[in-house]
């Protein structure tokens, strides 16, 4: 049901956007050809430049109509962030048309004020009446576009919205301008002759601040310039995920857009002996964090393991290790004449020759005593780690073992109970091998260090009393969690 769900969601955003960008088209081929008509009858300088205004309009939102067609096209192996950005470069080619229209403006109002040409006009109330259906529909259109332009977070509508606003008021210019004009005709003031071009000059002007606003924001995000907006955002962002547990450190946040969507790129310190598991789960507590700013964002978070101030001398041991993709057990730290002596376990595949196994100990101790020179000598105990699954003849409860393994735990107060004592016997490498499991109830407060010497010291119990046994496994548990 999902898979269904997600075509549908995804649908209406665009139809949404499609038809706001559509209407637009519209409305603006019927106030550009009103006053175009208008202006060639009365010879209104003003009218003819809101004419060229609105056919610049016309051309941008036919440019918008295109630029949302494409843009919620799905990314693919040519655009693989989308086609969020046909809407900035939609938006670059309105700002060079208005720019084209503002000189066109400018050199003819000055050209009639310098010469005194064409400065009478033709009055008739259609001038008026198509200003003022022209401010109708542009605050219709703006408003319109305006509210699709959040609901999908269009950059082209958005663009197109404030474009259509300001129209409002360079519309408003020109009516005033011929108004001017027409009481300086009928009352014979010569100042007034001024108004028609005078007014065209301040339409220019306005379409050239919305010019110069469109191309600045069209630029940036050209050229994946972060918004004021999205700066702040940004820092909210850095202080809530650097609040996670288990983040060390908030290295960079990097956004970008592309049309509606946002991109995130972030970089985190994290522990460095911290499990692949945790590392997951905050990345994940990132991702919704920034979601939280930047609602669908699509989030890559990149981790540096990093040592934390809390990081014991065992952790940095286990860190060179693993750095090598080895596994090591068994760290124990000694400190005698003022020096640092580790012994450590390392399991090798029981394939690997002994020259090799060697020659691997020996660069890892290299390494370890290289980030820490404090520590004096490395022993490295080698052992083989199985690399094929062990079969065994048997696996039966051998009560004779059974009751020696008893009679040795005996021996430690602190054992409450032996239970579950299995025995397998297999052959392997020519001798045959006995192998002793069981579990041990141990108090619920024995704290770990004490428990594993009480294991230890029983294993070796055993063994002394029972030397045919290889190995004996002993898993410990709380006597709350002793379900015999």
């Amino acid at each position: 049901m999902s898979t269904t769900a997600k075509p549908e969601q995804a649908a209406t955003p665009h139809s949404a956007k499609r038809s706001a960008a559509l209407f637009s088209v519209l409305a603006a081929f019927a106030v550009t050809l009103l006053k175009l008509v208008t202006g060639i009858l009365t010879g209104s300088l003003g009218m003819l430049s809101e004419s060229a205004h609105s056919g610049i309009d016309l051309i941008a939102a036919a440019i918008t109509f295109f630029s949302v067609q494409v843009s919620d096209r799905p990314a693919d192996a040519d655009h693989t962030y989308g086609h969020g950005k046909i809407e900035s470069l939609s938006a670059a080619i309105e700002s060079v048309l208005m720019l084209g229209s503002c000189v066109w403006i400018l050199t003819e109002a000055i050209r009639r004020i310098a010469h005194r040409e064409h400065l009478s006009l033709n009055f008739s109330i259609w001038p008026f009446l198509v200003l003022l259906l022209s401010i109708t529909v542009d605050y219709t259109r703006s408003r319109k576009l305006h509210r699709i332009a959040a609901e999908t977070r269009s950059e082209a509508l958005e663009a197109d919205a404030i474009h259509f606003r300001t129209d409002i008021w360079s519309s408003s210019a020109v009516l005033l301008g011929l108004f001017a004009s027409y009481i300086g005709e009928r009352f014979q003031i010569t100042q007034l002759e001024l108004a028609d071009p005078i007014a065209a000059i301040i339409v220019a002007a306005i379409i050239l601040h919305v010019t110069w606003n469109l191309a600045r924001r069209t630029i940036d995000a050209l050229t994946d310039a972060t918004p004021i907006e999205t700066r702040a955002q940004t820092r909210d962002m850095m202080r809530e995920v650097a609040a996670i547990d288990g983040v060390i450190s908030v290295d960079r946040i990097r956004t970008r857009r592309s049309g509606p969507d946002y991109f995130a790129d972030v970089t985190l310190g994290l522990p460095r002996n911290l499990t692949f598991q945790r590392s997951e789960q905050i990345t994940m507590a990132a991702t919704a964090a920034i979601r939280r700013h930047l609602p669908g964002a699509d989030v890559v978070v990149h981790s540096i393991p990093t040592a934390s101030i809390a990081e014991s001398l065992h952790d940095r041991i286990r860190a060179v290790a693993a750095r090598s993709n080895l596994a090591i057990h068994d760290v124990s730290v000694q400190e005698y004449n003022h020096e640092l002596h580790v012994e450590q376990h390392l399991e090798v595949n029981e394939t690997m020759s002994l020259s090799a196994a060697h020659a691997l100990v020996t660069q890892l101790e290299s390494d370890i005593r290289r980030e820490i020179p404090e520590i004096s000598t490395i022993l490295t105990h080698i052992e083989s780690e199985p690399a094929t699954i062990e079969r065994p003849a048997s696996l039966e409860r051998d009560r004779q073992l059974e009751v020696r393994l008893r009679r040795a735990a005996a021996a430690f107060p602190e054992i409450l109970d032996i239970h579950e004592v299995f025995v397998t016997r297999s052959h392997s490498g020519g001798a045959d091998r006995i192998q002793v499991n069981c579990h041990c109830t141990l108090p619920d407060d024995l704290p770990m260090s004490q428990v594993h010497e009480i294991i230890t010291a029983l294993e070796n119990a055993f063994k002394l009393d029972c030397p045919e046994v290889s190995r004996l496994l002993i898993h410990p548990e709380p006597a709350t969690d002793n379900r015999r």
